[in-house]
């Protein structure tokens, strides 16, 4: 049975309801009275102006919305969003998918949501849930910023006359996740986005007043780390391994180009039949791009284990039901760590 799941995000990214309804929320989930009291004093009697090119105009209250920098603001949300889900009786929801005898219909991070579930009919019941406790609390459901995808194929979606945009991908916390759930597209993607950054650093890789070591420096500062970012939980074949070492080699010519030709910076002649490998050792002593890789996904896998009952561990370790397809099966998360 294909899984579908929503990305819904709401109108705005802190409390957007009125102030009153953010202390009732407080009240029923049991922050005590005091603490509801220190909370609200920074937000009573809020005045503001807005400059323009003919003056400022005159002062007027703020009834609504969080102050923009405050660390309280994301707890405050966070405990909105959680009252919501509460209410939309998700936790009591037999819609979902079931990962060792758990149902899992709903992921979160501050205002992106993302439901989950077996069958059409079933997300549809989550969506409205979630949409009609958010109107009732002063939140608006983003119809342009909500997105569709399934693992089968899902006929159009409308919520009030609007029509959701069903997509094959969504980016979710900065990577783009596919239906099929591959990681090599996102893997191409973040090689080709860090070779744009890459060649936008060519003044500066020019330049000869700065040390060919401060150019090593800022490469691995700013275009390593943007493409390791959140590989911890790719499933990376070996395909991609390669295709990964081509960039990093390609980076290195590049840097070395605007000097010498990157053999000769090194003094190796072509008859020495040098290899890459031996070439990138040379240009980067440390630990080359695929290595940091390798080293950063078992690290993950150890933090995970060393935790008693983590929803993260849940979902690593559980197992779906149902069997997988006849024939070739695809590389798991798992075995990058067995292997």
């Amino acid at each position: 049975m294909g899984s579908s799941q929503t990305k819904d995000q709401t109108q705005t990214s802190h409390i957007a309801g009125r102030r009153f309804t953010v202390w009732k929320i407080l009240k029923e989930m049991g922050i005590p009275d005091h603490l509801t009291c220190l909370l609200r004093n920074p937000y009573a009697g809020q005045e503001a102006t807005v400059r323009t090119g003919h003056g400022t105009t005159d002062w007027f209250q703020i009834g609504k919305g969080g102050r923009q920098g405050c660390i309280l603001s994301p707890c405050l949300f966070n405990l909105y969003a959680e009252y919501i889900m509460r209410n939309a009786g998700l936790e009591e929801a037999q819609t979902g998918i079931k990962i060792a005898g758990k149902n899992i219909n709903n992921l979160r991070y501050a205002d992106d949501t993302t439901l989950m579930a077996e069958s059409e009919e079933d997300l549809n019941s989550l969506l409205m849930k979630v949409k009609e406790e958010s109107e009732k609390v002063g939140l608006k459901l983003n119809i342009q910023k909500t997105k569709i995808m399934a693992s089968s194929p899902i006929t159009s979606w409308e919520i009030d006359g609007e029509t959701v945009e069903t997509v094959a991908d969504f980016t979710f916390l900065g990577s783009k996740i596919p239906a099929d759930g591959d990681c090599s597209h996102e893997i191409k993607r973040r090689l080709l986005l860090r070779r744009k950054v890459m060649t936008n650093l060519d003044s500066i890789l020019k330049s000869r007043d700065i040390p060919l070591s401060t150019k090593v420096r800022l490469v691995n500062a700013m275009v390593f780390p943007a493409v390791m970012y959140g590989c911890e939980t790719w499933t990376i074949k070996k395909a991609e391994y390669r295709r990964i070492d081509a960039f990093e080699l390609w980076c290195w010519r590049r840097l070395f180009f605007f000097f010498f030709f990157w053999r000769r910076l090194l003094r190796v002649p072509w008859t020495a039949r040098r290899s890459n490998q031996f070439t990138l050792k040379e240009m980067s002593p440390g630990c080359s791009l695929e290595g940091l890789m390798l080293k950063l996904k078992p690290q993950y896998f150890g933090h995970l284990m060393q935790r008693v009952d983590s929803f993260e561990k849940t979902l690593m370790l559980g197992k779906i039901e149902g069997r997988r397809r006849r024939g070739g099966h695809r590389m798991r998360w798992l075995n990058g760590i067995t292997d």
